[in-house]
């Protein structure tokens, strides 16, 4: 095939991961073009805007963006570029998986667990806050709404199935939050029935957390809320070991971003050290929603092999000796031999 995707190296380490993952997809002969576009601290030196028109039409028209890390300025009224990314292309489902790896240092080991995360409402909408002019009540509204409720938790179910996923755990507060909370759970429970052939369960926020870090073993796939998805999915990426090894995706109708979940690690940034993995898991599950699975999982099956057989091209923050070219040239050896 032959497809075009939009690519956003990002701030930081962002191009020194970027360059790495391109590098393992031509590796692959996947047919992708690349339509190079900026956001963050680079587009608004380059351009006088954190997110320009340019790169919002290029997503537009290739539909799939592979995007690094971007740093939004903190102060000055600046709003979250993924935020923005997000409510703009209504990428509705934030999937996040979270796999153990060898060597990596992790409390666990055969972790396989997705998280899916409501990403357009809850309480990143950010209506009605407000602080007394004394400054002594702040009043934040969370707002849910049956339409994404239902779809999020369609989406889980649906990515389950077509994984051959056995179990979707609803997680929520409606003991307390009776009515934002209660209706994604009401919705939920709705739609369990509709797969009888996956196993339903519910589970409350706080005793999620405490069974992630007792039994992780009991989760499969994990649907929830805004707020408590980003939570628990960096709770679940710390069982694995850190966000060096997390992509995130998000999913809507219309456009795909497939992303490294950490940040732009500007303290390491053109030292050469970066850790590519978080991208290159972020290419792979972007593969995998062109169709190409088979080469989605040669660059899974690569990092495993290379974490395990080749420990002095792993960069320093997996116990490594190597750097960034030495782990992406040891992942390009292992997917063009395989």
């Amino acid at each position: 095939m032959s497809k075009t995707i939009a690519v956003i190296p990002g701030d930081g380490i962002g191009p020194e991961i970027m360059k790495a993952t391109l590098r393992v997809l031509d590796a692959l002969d996947c047919g992708l073009s690349y339509d190079f576009v900026d956001a963050g601290m680079v587009a608004l030196e380059k351009h006088g805007d954190l997110l320009p028109k340019a790169t919002l039409d290029a997503i537009a028209q290739h539909k799939v963006a592979l995007k690094g890390p971007l740093t939004t300025p903190i102060g000055g009224g600046f709003t979250s570029i993924n935020v923005t990314l997000r409510r703009h292309f209504d990428l509705y489902a934030n999937v996040r998986p979270a796999i153990s790896f060898p060597g990596t240092k992790a409390r666990f080991e055969n972790i396989d667990i997705i998280t899916v995360r409501e990403n357009t409402e809850g309480a990143y909408l950010s209506e009605g806050q407000t602080l007394s002019e004394d400054g002594e009540v702040a009043t934040s509204m969370v707002r849910n709404t049956r339409k994404g409720s239902t779809r999020i938790v369609k989406y889980a179910f649906e990515m389950a199935r077509k994984k051959g996923r056995k179990k979707v755990t609803a997680v929520h507060k409606a003991n307390i939050m009776k009515t934002s909370s209660g209706l994604f759970l009401n919705v939920a429970r709705e739609i369990a029935k509709e797969y009888p052939d996956i196993e339903f369960n519910e589970m409350i926020v706080d005793n999620t957390c405490m069974q992630l870090v007792m039994k992780p073993e009991q989760f499969d796939v994990i649907v929830t809320t805004n707020l408590f998805g980003d939570i628990l999915s960096d709770l679940c990426a710390g069982l694995v070991g850190g966000l060096g090894l997390a992509p995130g995706d998000n999913i809507g109708e219309g456009a795909a971003i497939f992303e490294a979940v950490h940040g732009s690690a500007p303290d390491i940034a053109g030292k050469g050290i970066a850790n590519p993995c978080a991208l290159l898991l972020a290419a792979a599950d972007m593969l995998d929603h062109l169709g190409m699975a088979d080469k989605g999982n040669k660059i899974r099956t690569a990092i495993r092999d290379t974490l395990t057989n080749d420990r002095d091209a792993v960069t320093p923050d997996l116990g490594g000796k190597g750097n960034t070219d030495s782990f992406g040239d040891a992942i390009v050896k292992r997917v063009k031999a395989a």
